[in-house]
């Protein structure tokens, strides 16, 4: 069996890293014509997701990032709520870990070169369908070809090969907020290092985490109803979202403006969106996986995590799959339903970042009341979530 990976992100390198280990080759093709150094904020590997990459043999120590295994909630007048353990501190010592994007794609970019895997750059799909013999081929910009038995669409939220694969399917959904965000130096914030300081503000939702080094790793969820074009959201000046943000915060007693103003560079906003569904995942030789198939609000903290384990999963059903066809088979039966479950609990935690001044009074009346009786609960509600364990031994 060969396999060829669309995107070459997170999914698209820990898909070519598990293949690796179930001894099927696997050629990465990223449309831009670099690697992703630089892109993105950061982000939180949840224990489910470290473990789906220690399953695969890569080295938890070498990813970078710092340990973040709390979780603490807050108003905007500056009423702590509660704080947990984000996430079970697990048995073998695995904790929640906070990244840079661009580290964490350098560390599985290098785990994959590592390994041998061929990563062309330059390579933006334009077209792939079943071909005589039952192979795929992909056409790519450049008018170059490929051709193999699988195409796995690891290319995220605009996904191509999930148009491919059903002209039909949904676009993603705008989930009514903006993120943005950065790294402020210099300032003393309340909080232990590696731990998630969440306030949900009278005007936005705002969440830093102490980084041991003494930076501050910042975002913010501003409400916009409207979802905006790239060229609007372009158009705001760096001056222009500062004061904007500024304002969001300048009546919460909380630590956010003295955050923002010890920001040297805000990254600029953009929309955020989910999927609720996409009805087709496989088709003739092709499938979706991570963001292309099933997006979800960054309020689930679970969208990388989600992306990881679909890929060993996946690696694990085409490994023991009769076919290719029955592995695609399994492996969405394997998937849907949890990574589904996931995206509605994101929905409905992003939903509580968006509420009117009624709205608003009424949520943290809730909050307060919820969180007043949280000590008297037993079970962690989360725990499905945390506590999902890809078992690679085991044929499936």
């Amino acid at each position: 069996m060969k396999v060829m990976i669309v995107g070459g992100g997170i999914a698209g390198l820990v898909s070519a890293i598990a293949l690796h280990k179930a001894r099927i080759p696997a050629t990465v093709y990223e449309a831009a014509d670099y690697g992703h150094e630089g892109v993105g904020a950061y982000l939180t590997v949840a224990v489910n997701g470290l473990h789906a990459l220690k399953a695969i043999d890569v080295d938890i120590a070498s990813l970078g990032g710092f340990e973040t295994p709390r979780m603490a909630l807050s108003l905007g007048s500056g009423l702590r709520l509660a704080e947990f353990d984000y996430g079970p501190v697990t048995a073998d010592g695995v904790r929640s870990l906070t990244i840079r994007r661009a580290t964490l794609y350098a560390s599985l970019r290098d785990e994959a070169l590592r390994r041998g895997i061929q990563i062309e750059y330059g390579k933006r799909l334009r077209y792939a369908q079943r071909v005589t013999g039952g192979q795929v081929r992909a056409t790519f910009a450049d008018g170059s070809e490929a051709v193999g038995d699988v195409l796995i669409g690891a290319d995220g939220l605009g996904s191509r090969v999930r148009a491919l694969i059903d002209a039909q399917a949904p676009r993603p959904r705008y989930v009514g907020l903006l993120n943005t965000g950065g790294y402020a130096r210099g300032i003393a914030v309340p909080g232990a290092p590696g731990t998630m300081q969440m306030i949900f503000g009278r005007r936005c939702f705002f969440g830093y985490i102490p980084h041991p080094n003494g930076e501050v790793l910042w975002f913010a969820n501003p409400a916009s109803k409207r979802e905006q074009t790239k060229a609007e959201l372009a158009a705001i000046t760096p001056a222009q979202w500062r004061a904007e943000l500024e304002a969001l915060f300048a009546i919460d007693d909380t630590p956010a403006l003295d955050i923002i103003r010890a920001t040297a560079e805000i990254i600029p906003p953009w929309n955020t969106y989910d999927f609720p569904t996409v009805p087709t995942w496989h088709r003739d030789g092709m499938i979706i996986i991570g963001d292309a198939a099933h997006a979800t609000s960054p309020s689930s903290g679970q969208g990388a995590s989600m992306a990881i384990e679909d890929a060993v999963a996946l690696a694990i059903c085409l490994r023991d799959g009769a076919d290719v066809e029955a592995a695609f088979a399994r492996f969405e039966t394997m998937r849907r339903e949890r990574v589904e479950r996931v995206v509605a609990l994101g929905k409905k935690a992003g939903d509580g970042k968006t509420p009117g001044p009624i709205g608003r009074v009424l949520r943290d009346l809730i909050l307060r009341w919820v969180f007043s009786r949280k000590s008297t609960r037993t079970k962690d509600d989360r725990a499905w979530i945390f506590d999902y364990r890809l078992q690679w031994e085991r044929a499936v």
